[in-house]
């Protein structure tokens, strides 16, 4: 079965504010059984626009990625998170298929 992902880029306008987010997120990532692969980092604009921060967390598959995201617990965060910060959020389907 195919993992599911969450991709979002972000830039932070209040970093106190966004630390609040990030201290309590990991409740949730743990009960839905979530590995961070992406959490900041270095790195390079190939191409497009860049923001200042880039998260990739892994989940078993791509239903548990959407229940995690609209469960009551997550939502509350994504407030905070929402109020401190500005970017783009994808919940996306691994793929699970034959490597070329």
């Amino acid at each position: 079965m195919a993992k599911g992902y969450w991709i979002v880029r972000v830039d932070v306008d209040d970093a106190e504010g966004y630390k609040t987010y990030t201290s309590a997120n990991g409740t949730v990532f743990k009960e839905f059984g979530a590995r961070i692969l992406v959490r900041g980092g270095t790195h390079e604009a190939a191409e497009g626009e860049a923001r200042s921060r880039n998260v990739v967390i892994e989940f078993p598959d791509y239903a548990t990625a959407l229940a995690a995201y609209h469960s009551p617990e997550y939502q509350r965060l994504a407030g905070i998170r929402r109020q401190n910060s500005r970017g783009e959020f994808l919940i996306v389907e691994g793929y699970d298929g034959r490597q070329p």
